[in-house]
C-alpha cells in the first residue's frame, strides 16, 4: 500500500487511485448540482463549479487521467479542465508564457529534493525503535520528533513542486491576471503548498490554507461545508468529521486515524489561543500569546505527524509516550481553559435613532 511504500521512500500505484478518488467523486457531486433547476440553497462553490451537461467519456476520462496531475495531484475541478481544454473562460484569449513560473517550480523542487537528501541520514525514522531514542531526555526527544516532521515534509515539498511545473507548462495552471498595475500573470491552480506559509505558521488553524492546498479545498467543499446544516455555525464535529474522510482518504493505518484526530485538536487549540490573542489589547501581552500560538502549532504538528510516517499503532504510541503524551495533553488543556477563559466580545455601539 502506499503508505508502507512511502515510509520505505518509494511510491506505488495508490496514490494515483487516491487523486482518482477525489476527482470522481467532486466530478460526480458537481453534476449532481447541476441537475437542480433552482441555484438557491447551494453554496458559492456549488454554483460555480455544477455542471448542467453530463460530460463525454473522452472528457471524462481526459480529466481523470490528465498526466500532469494523475501521480501526486493537484486536484482540480472539471468544469477548469474543460474550460482549458474548449479555449473558454480565461483561455479564451491568450495566455501568457509558462516558461518562467515552469522554471521557479522546477528550482523549488531541486531546493526541496537537495534538502531531504541531505536531512534524511541525520534524521532517520528508525531511529524511534532505536533503543538510542529512548536513552535521550525529554527534550532531546522533543528536538528529535521536530526535525524528523521537519525533515519529512521537504519529500512532500519536492513532489508536489514538480507537479505544480507539469500543470504551469500545460498552461492549465492560468487563473488569471492580478488587479496590479501593470497586471501580473497568476499561476496559482497548480500551487499545493507555502513553504514557509507551513514551516512558519503562526496557528494551525492556518496549516489547511498552506499544507496539500487543493486536498484542502477539496475537503472544504464537498466534506466540511455540506456537513454544515442550514442556519447553523460549524463546529468541532464538523472539523472531526472533514479529518476522519482525509484519514480514511490516505489508507486504513491507525498512523493515519491518530494523526488526524490530534489535528482536529490543534486546530481547536490553536483557535482558543488566537481568540485570547484577539481579546487582549495589550500590545506586548498581544505579542507573546503570537509567539506562543507559533510555537504550539509547531510543537503538536511535529509530534503529531510521528504517527503519518510510522503509521503503526504500537510505533504511533510509544513515540507520543516518549514525550510524555504532552502534544495531546496540551490542546485537550487549550480547548479546556477556552470554556473557562472566555474573552469578552467587544461591545457594539448602538445606532442613534435620527430624532
Amino acid at each position: 500500500m502506499s503508505g508502507d511504500a512511502w515510509k520505505e521512500g518509494g511510491i506505488d500505484a495508490t496514490g494515483a487511485l487516491m487523486v482518482l478518488t477525489l476527482k470522481v467523486i467532486s466530478c460526480s457531486m458537481n453534476y449532481s448540482d447541476g441537475l437542480l433547476k433552482e441555484e438557491e440553497g447551494l453554496r458559492d462553490a456549488q454554483k460555480k463549479y455544477r455542471l448542467a451537461k453530463l460530460p463525454s467519456l473522452v472528457e471524462y476520462f481526459g480529466y481523470c487521467l490528465c498526466c500532469g496531475s494523475h501521480f501526486a495531484g493537484p486536484v482540480y475541478e472539471m468544469k477548469d479542465y474543460l474550460e482549458w481544454t474548449e479555449r473558454k473562460g480565461i483561455w479564451a484569449s491568450s495566455t501568457p508564457s509558462p516558461l518562467l513560473p515552469t522554471l521557479r517550480a522546477l528550482v523549488q523542487a531541486g531546493i526541496c529534493m537537495g534538502l531531504y537528501l541531505y536531512l534524511s541520514p541525520m534524521f532517520p525514522l528508525s531511529r524511534f525503535s532505536e533503543p538510542l531514542y529512548y536513552e535521550w531526555g525529554f527534550w532531546h526527544r522533543l528536538f528529535f520528533q521536530y526535525m524528523s516532521g521537519f525533515t519529512a515534509r521537504w519529500k512532500y515539498y519536492f513532489i508536489w513542486s514538480i507537479s505544480e511545473a507539469a500543470i504551469i507548462i500545460s498552461g492549465l495552471g492560468f487563473t488569471g491576471w492580478s488587479d496590479s498595475s501593470p497586471p501580473k500573470a497568476k499561476w496559482d491552480r497548480a500551487i499545493n503548498v507555502d513553504i514557509l506559509g507551513v514551516e512558519l505558521a503562526g496557528s494551525a488553524a492556518q496549516l489547511p490554507l498552506k499544507w496539500n492546498i487543493q486536498v484542502s479545498t477539496w475537503l472544504r467543499y464537498y466534506v466540511y461545508e455540506r456537513l454544515i446544516q442550514k442556519g447553523k455555525k460549524p463546529g468541532f464535529l464538523q472539523l472531526l468529521g472533514t479529518q476522519t474522510v482525509s484519514a480514511i482518504w490516505h489508507g486504513l493505518y491507525p498512523g493515519y486515524m491518530i494523526f488526524f484526530v490530534q489535528s482536529a485538536l490543534m486546530i481547536n487549540g490553536s483557535k482558543v489561543i488566537y481568540r485570547w490573542q484577539q481579546a487582549v489589547s495589550n500590545s506586548g501581552f498581544r505579542t507573546i500569546l503570537s509567539l506562543l500560538n507559533c510555537a504550539y502549532t509547531m510543537m503538536v504538528l511535529n509530534y503529531s505527524c510521528i504517527g503519518f510516517q510510522v503509521l503503526s499503532f504500537q510505533e504511533t504510541l510509544a513515540s507520543y509516550k516518549s514525550v510524555y503524551y504532552v502534544g495531546t495533553i496540551v490542546p485537550i488543556l487549550c480547548v479546556l481553559l477556552g470554556y473557562v477563559i472566555k474573552p469578552a466580545r467587544p461591545v457594539k455601539p448602538k445606532a442613534h435613532k435620527a430624532e
